[in-house]
């Protein structure tokens, strides 16, 4: 069989607060590469000290894609992620450059990597019937409502993700079929043309990876996430928005507790409890999904870096390492 000529990439995924940003930077500079960020948090303005955005300075050493590409009161899907980034790793490729994917959305990964699978469009007129039935009987009943009709896919997803309750009643409504039933057919798109390298970065101890978690958080609030938040609220788009907190934007765990605590529901120090849980919910979601990538090598990086280095160079010089679980 013929050696695979394709380009290579290769994607550092992980949960937050893993490390994913700095080693990314590292390996950029040190092989020629330019990062893609697989967040659905970045592609948002506005959005910088709570969702850990690169700085000016980091996006000064480095060039960055996928980023800023929306308000966040503006509609962005995994479909338009996976044509944003297939265009960037292309452009990368094209200049003779390393293209490193550096995220933990798993759904954009899979939508770049994988493909979508022809399942019906967004309709502006059925997201806005479902979010009138949301303020009226509120998003967990509705997530009780596709439990109903799609167990596999209420499984999936937390009784409190108001974007993907609603996206899997949306299909389910237009087409008559679950999003799980779509989602087993073949994907519409080809895969990425490039080989590449999965690589999870997760510290063997959860314990550790909960201490990066809140020392993070509490490094964001140094930062001035709060004025960041009192900005948002303050632009007219958000101010004068119906129910900004269904804003795919504002779900981003941080801004939607601190969005609660201006509302006057929590005090500072239950604001802080409260993010830096729902930190640790979504690093637990990161990894169960991570854990579906059985081709995906698995490293702790404060522990195993040799071994991390290692996985790279035999990769980057054409040969296959052994996938470690």
């Amino acid at each position: 069989m013929p050696a695979d000529q394709r380009p290579i990439a290769i994607a550092l995924m992980g949960p937050t607060a893993s490390g994913k940003t700095a080693l990314a930077l590292e390996w950029a500079e040190r092989f020629g590469g330019e990062i893609v960020s697989v967040d659905s948090a970045l592609v948002y303005r506005r959005l910088d000290i709570g969702s850990a955005k690169p700085t000016p300075a980091e996006r000064a050493r480095v060039p960055h894609h996928v980023l800023d590409l929306r308000e966040p009161w503006q509609p962005y899907s995994a479909a338009d992620f996976a044509a944003d980034a297939r265009r960037a790793v292309e452009d990368i490729v094209a200049r003779g450059r390393l293209p490193i994917l550096a995220g933990g959305t798993g759904l954009y990964f899979h939508a770049l990597l994988h493909g979508l699978s022809p399942m019906p469009q967004a309709d502006a007129d059925m997201r806005a019937q479902l979010e009138q039935e949301a303020r009226e009987r509120g998003w967990n009943v509705l997530h009780a409502e596709l439990a109903a009709i799609d167990p596999q896919a209420a499984a999936r997803v937390h009784a409190t993700d108001a974007q993907r309750i609603q996206r899997a009643l949306e299909v389910y409504r237009l087409s008559g079929r679950t999003i799980s039933d779509w989602r087993s057919e073949a994907a519409s798109t080809p895969p990425l043309p490039v080989r590449v390298l999965k690589l999870v970065l997760a510290p063997a101890d959860r314990t550790e990876l909960h201490r990066r978690i809140e020392l993070r958080f509490d490094q964001m609030l140094q930062q001035g996430f709060m004025d960041e938040v009192r900005a948002l609220r303050a632009t007219p788009e958000l101010r004068d928005h119906p129910a900004p907190l269904d804003l795919p934007a504002l779900r981003a765990v941080g801004y939607r507790q601190a969005w609660e605590h201006l509302d006057g529901g929590t005090t500072a120090a239950e604001f802080r409890d409260r993010g830096v849980h729902a930190t640790r919910q979504l690093a637990k979601r990161q990894l169960t999904w991570l854990r579906g990538e059985l081709d995906a090598q698995w490293f702790d990086p404060a522990l195993q870096r040799e071994e991390l280095e290692a996985a790279r160079a035999l990769f980057m010089d054409g040969v296959t390492g052994r996938t470690k679980r």
